[in-house]
């Protein structure tokens, strides 16, 4: 069934401010804290000091800064990831930078460009969800709803299209009563495939949008149940502002 066929999905949508009013605004921008256990796994060090991330609605283009200094920043999309001043001089640079994730595991490390696209496809993902389920080529199914603790959440099976860089092909979202997001499972497909499962909450409503301000990511059994002592991403958002 595609996208726009769905009832459920059309209640997400609305839930979360409506396609209408999405489709008004270009970019997203938003005050950034992350943290968790993956940046050491991979040889990185982590603060939490804030950053500003940028992310376009609709095209795969996101920034961060500061980037590994106060005057530099990320310039991503899917086909090249860069690393460049504020005033744009371009310190380094990778095309076609999924390949060189090809053989990675879960512990192989990254180097500045790795973490800078994992950065910019990831909350690339994350700030257009799930309004990007409506792009071309992407397709949904509802599957069998889930019980997490006292609730039922209902479930969308996600099918992203190759031309989309996001964790891997097919990922599973959970939604309450009030169709909000409240879980997001899938597979680290640069770091070996690793199974994950990250909770959502907090959320902020900006210009009539509602986003999530509290993302945790942690590893997924085979069971389907989250390890809450293997918190793998932090990520906390603040000062979320659309134009």
């Amino acid at each position: 069934m595609n996208a726009q066929d769905h009832p459920l999905l059309d209640q997400v949508l609305i839930a979360h401010g409506g396609l209408d009013r999405w489709n008004s605004f270009n970019t997203v921008r938003a005050t950034l804290v992350t943290g968790g256990s993956l940046w050491a796994a991979k040889g990185l060090t982590q603060d939490s000091a804030p950053r500003q991330m940028t992310v376009w609605l609709h095209e795969q283009k996101a920034s961060v800064t500061p980037f590994g200094g106060p005057d530099k920043r990320t310039a991503y999309s899917p086909d090249r990831i860069a690393i460049e001043t504020t005033d744009g001089q371009v310190i380094a640079e990778r095309q076609a930078p999924r390949q060189s994730f090809g053989d990675h595991t879960e512990n192989t490390p990254w180097d500045p460009l790795h973490r800078a696209y994992f950065n910019g496809y990831a909350l690339w993902s994350y700030l257009t969800m799930p309004f990007l389920f409506k792009w071309p080529g992407v397709v949904t199914e509802e599957i069998e709803p889930w019980q997490e603790a006292t609730e039922r959440w209902r479930r969308l099976r996600v099918h992203f299209p190759e031309s989309i860089a996001t964790h891997c092909a097919a990922q599973d979202f959970y939604f309450g009563e009030d169709f909000l997001l409240r879980r997001h499972d899938y597979n680290v497909d640069v770091s070996g495939g690793m199974p994950a499962t990250q909770y959502v909450s907090d959320y902020i409503e900006a210009d009539g949008l509602r986003m999530p301000g509290k993302r945790r990511a942690y590893r997924r059994g085979k069971d389907g149940l989250a390890d809450m002592d293997a918190l793998l991403v932090a990520i906390d958002l603040s000062e979320i502002g659309y134009s």
